[in-house]
């Protein structure tokens, strides 16, 4: 009845406003939700040189994450979106959490990787950086974060698409980059992970 109502007198443009909001407080939304922000609050924990601690539980967040974000509906970016998601996480921010996860990584932060696009234009592996891969995924889910925490539903809704948007273009794949390369560590009995030295 309400929905009937509402297309007599306010037309498509509202019903897809008012099932866009309703997706922003879908079950699959709020524990997606919940788990980016738990990312971001773990990446910003003091480790205390503790790096299998950081490697063991890096390996059951971020399946726990690639799962939720999978789970949530595809809805298209709106024009207005331009620039909108950009700048709460600075790049200084960036840079020093990239240098904080490198510093307790250390030799373990790079690996080969072959899903690079520059992989294309090389004959060998390209390097990569379990750390920029985190601070990536850092940087999109914490802009993210950020604009729905401020609880008005089309901000909610527009920093959801664009999360969506930027987990099938960018981070999705720095994520499983990253868990592909922890995995290697946490599982290699050649690598003791104990403090901050190798």
């Amino acid at each position: 009845m309400y929905i009937c109502t509402l297309i007599f007198k306010h037309g498509f443009q509202l019903i897809v406003m008012h099932m866009n909001s309703l997706s922003v407080y879908d079950k699959n939304t709020l524990e997606f939700v919940t788990v980016a922000v738990e990312f971001c609050s773990w990446l910003e924990r003091d480790f205390a040189a503790d790096r299998f601690r950081f490697v063991d539980q890096a390996t059951k967040l971020l399946p726990l994450l690639y799962l939720k974000v999978s789970l949530l509906p595809e809805t298209p970016v709106p024009d207005e979106a331009d620039g909108v998601a950009t700048g709460f996480i600075t790049e200084e921010t960036y840079d020093i959490l990239r240098a904080r996860i490198a510093a307790l990584l250390g030799e373990h932060d790079s690996y080969l990787d072959t899903f690079l696009p520059d992989m294309i234009y090389s004959d060998t592996p390209v390097i990569a950086f379990i750390s920029e891969n985190l601070a990536d995924m850092y940087q999109d889910l914490g802009n993210f974060a950020y604009l729905f925490r401020q609880g008005y539903e089309e901000t909610m809704s527009l920093a959801l698409s664009l999360c969506t948007a930027t987990f099938r273009q960018y981070w999705g794949q720095s994520l499983l980059n990253a868990l592909k390369a922890l995995h290697a560590i946490r599982h290699n009995e050649d690598i003791h992970l104990s403090g901050s030295q190798a």
